[in-house]
């Protein structure tokens, strides 16, 4: 029998990167939440994806930032601690742009935990010339702490495949640590709360859906039939927020939980009765109560 192996990655970078597009491809499953909107992200998600003896566990964590909130330094804390739990480290960055001051602060973060990094340029489809990868991934190498560096389209699927071989090549000899055929270690429940606040970021204005929390206070099957009922709170820092999500008639509300239903039921292969309220916490995004109420753990 051949014997099996295991590699934790975590994939890190600033906001809008790529990093859970590149998880969700590398999976082959939608188990991160992806807009173009910074800091999608809030928690550290796990993909995981077994080919043959090798079980690979991708790490998608929150894009680095400058935190404003405490749920920022959270968020901030859940990325640069994840380096530290892994067997290798992709750092994501964009063809173009000086590294700002939280990208090196990452990098210096590896670099201290003298642990396997490997960098990943994406969005090689929007380069005007191709001397220009060159010289990124020149200035890339000059850190002096990647082991090499790649370079991938993940919009045109372009160099996400090879990555595997790169990966296995820091896989631990041992058991695999979930079951073969997962995809995802995330709770059904947590998956809901996402997909919505996923489809709360594409239809609201920018600044709304960050002071947005999702909680599912029900999920439960019924036993006769095939349908799930599950209940949601959504939580708003503002009044003036609340009225925005319901929008004129229910209307907005109603969109966002059509959409939400239909991605739950695909993934939970079953109906889906989702009922949706909406309340305001004063500035929950600043309250250590409520962040722990709503799951978001000091890492």
């Amino acid at each position: 029998m051949e014997n099996t192996a295991s590699v934790f990655v975590a994939l890190v970078g600033r906001p809008n990167v790529g990093k859970s597009s590149l998880t969700n491809r590398l999976v082959g499953e939608k188990v991160a939440i992806v807009t173009s909107k910074p800091q999608t992200t809030r928690t550290r998600i796990t993909g995981i994806v077994t080919r043959g003896p090798v079980q690979y566990v991708l790490l998608d964590t929150p894009g680095i930032h400058k935190p404003r909130t405490k749920l920022g330094e959270r968020m901030s804390k859940t990325a640069t601690g994840s380096i530290a739990d892994v067997d290798v480290t992709l750092m994501l960055f964009e063809p173009y742009g000086e590294l700002n001051e939280a990208e090196l602060g990452l990098v210096a973060d590896i670099k201290a935990s003298h642990g396997p990094a490997v960098a990943v340029i994406n969005k090689t489809d929007t380069l005007k010339a191709k001397t220009d990868l060159a010289v990124r991934a020149q200035q890339l190498n000059e850190l002096g702490v990647f082991d090499q560096v790649r370079a991938i389209s993940v919009k045109g699927d372009e160099g996400c495949e090879e990555l595997f071989e790169v990966l296995a090549g820091y896989a631990q000899e041992g058991p695999h640590y979930f079951p073969d055929d997962a995809y995802t270690d995330m709770p059904e429940k947590a998956l809901v709360s996402e997909i919505i606040r996923e489809k709360m970021l594409l239809n609201l204005y920018d600044e709304i859906p960050h002071g947005i929390a999702v909680t599912v206070e029900r999920f439960k099957e019924r036993p006769d039939r095939n349908i799930i009922d599950i209940d949601v709170n959504i939580y708003c820092e503002r009044k003036s927020h609340k009225g925005m999500v319901i929008g004129k008639g229910g209307q907005m509300l109603k969109k966002i939980a059509t959409q939400a239903r239909l991605d739950c039921e695909e993934f939970l292969g079953a109906k889906v009765n989702l009922q949706c309220w909406v309340k305001v916490k004063d500035d929950w995004r600043d309250s250590d109560f409520l962040l722990n109420d709503f799951g978001f753990r000091e890492p």
